[in-house]
């Protein structure tokens, strides 16, 4: 289908509303409109990469002289610009007649605007119609075909060349309408061919809106919660999946953005949530997984993971197994010659604040059991498992050795690993 043209801009309500009127350029009005800017600059030309129309109030043509505002005319054709259209009436009373003169000759729609409406509503409803007609004509070669959500997800989750307004407008297509305060969360889904576990969880979130799509073997979503909702919007979204989700399903949440802070922050929720997930599936965990449900794991849980393989798991191979050998080889050499279960209780201990009670728990065994672990490993490391200064060291190493097992665990099964 042919490009949106700018006589087909002219005609959407909001641009009907302004009263436009026509001064140059009649012959061109049927040339396609890429985008819809506005600028109170006149050097809005440097920022132009052809086929827009550019809104503007006239503010920067009123103290210059007649050259610089033919220049300006000049300069805008010259960078491939659809049109002009200039607010008559606030800052400029009149179009001045070198500009009309210069579009003319130049063959420049040019457009007088007497009436005012906002910009806003002008470049959301002309650019929201620009990528609705392109999405309409798009030959598409993903495998996910002509789903407009499914595309918009992948260009977002792949940070692909996009901008604010084209986002907007794409989103709003798909019915996705975060409001004032939402909180933006990614949601990866491994194991699933469709969406019903999202809708499911999203259901359960109540009064939250979702974009979701299915792709080969994982389903994609970005949740908005409403910002009048209370706590923890990552806690209440790993809650909702662990009620909503199938067993065997891995599923891993993103960060919590806020919905005004801009597309990159979109994209870093989702690539946060798909990254995540990739170590969910390659990383054993660190905890006992509850029995006969999903696995629901965060970013924020798997932090440590995450910075440790930063750059990719293979890449940080040897660094790791270095650190690990440096903190814990006692304990492994230990752990070869007398089967045990040492460095998955130190983990579990670190991790819960050096707990006995939540510890022994959550290994399913009694404290005095702990206790007895607990001297076996300050024995043979030869230090205080409790020292503050040594949390972060032991920690990290605890961490690496799971990471280190997990990749050749994944090269058996043929699993992913994180890019």
């Amino acid at each position: 289908m042919p490009a949106l043209t700018l006589r087909e801009v002219l005609a959407l309500d909001p641009v009907r509303a302004t009263e436009p009127e026509l001064l140059a350029g009649e012959a061109a009005l049927d040339r396609p409109v890429r985008w819809v800017h506005s600028s109170e600059v006149y050097e809005g030309a440097n920022f132009l990469d052809g086929g827009e129309l550019l809104l503007t109030n006239g503010f920067g043509l009123t103290d210059t002289d007649a050259e610089i505002r033919r220049r300006y005319v000049r300069e805008l054709a010259a960078r491939g610009a659809s049109g002009l259209a200039v607010e008559i009436g606030r800052s400029l009373p009149t179009m001045p007649p070198e500009v009309t003169d210069e579009a003319r000759r130049l063959g420049l729609p040019l457009l007088a605007l007497h009436r005012v409406v906002p910009f806003v509503r002008i470049t959301e409803a002309a650019n929201r119609a620009i990528v609705a007609r392109g999405l309409s004509g798009r030959s598409v070669v993903r495998p996910w075909g002509d789903d407009h959500t499914a595309a918009l997800l992948a260009d977002l989750a792949d940070r692909a060349a996009l901008n604010q307004p084209e986002v907007e407008a794409r989103s709003a297509l798909a019915g996705f309408h975060p409001g004032p305060g939402a909180r933006l969360i990614g949601v990866s889904v491994h194991g699933a061919r469709e969406v019903t576990a999202v809708d499911r969880a999203v259901r359960l979130l109540g009064g939250a809106s979702v974009l979701r799509a299915a792709f080969p073997g994982d389903v994609l979503a970005l949740l908005a919660l409403p910002g009048t909702v209370s706590g923890d919007p990552i806690r209440a979204v790993q809650e909702a999946f662990r009620t909503a989700a199938e067993p065997g399903l891995t599923v891993a949440v993103g960060h919590a953005v806020e919905a005004g802070s801009g597309w990159l922050r979109w994209s870093d929720t989702l690539r946060a949530a798909r990254t995540t997930l990739e170590l969910a599936l390659t990383v054993p965990a660190a905890e006992p997984a509850v029995p006969g449900g999903p696995l629901v794991t965060s970013a924020r849980a798997l932090a440590l993971e995450r910075e440790l393989t930063r750059g990719g798991v293979d890449a940080n191979r040897d660094r790791l197994a270095r650190l690990v050998q440096h903190a814990l080889g006692p304990l492994l050499s230990w752990e070869a010659a007398h089967p045990s279960d040492l460095v998955r209780t130190l983990e579990v201990h670190l991790r819960h604040g050096c707990s006995p009670t939540r510890t022994a728990a959550l290994l399913h065994i009694g404290r005095q059991s702990l206790y007895q672990r607990l001297e076996r490993i300050e024995s043979l490391l030869g230090l205080d498992v409790d020292d503050p200064d040594l949390l972060g060291e032991l920690l990290a190493a605890v961490c690496a050795h799971r990471v280190v097992r997990g990749m050749g665990a994944a090269q058996v099964r043929g699993l992913r690993t994180v890019a």
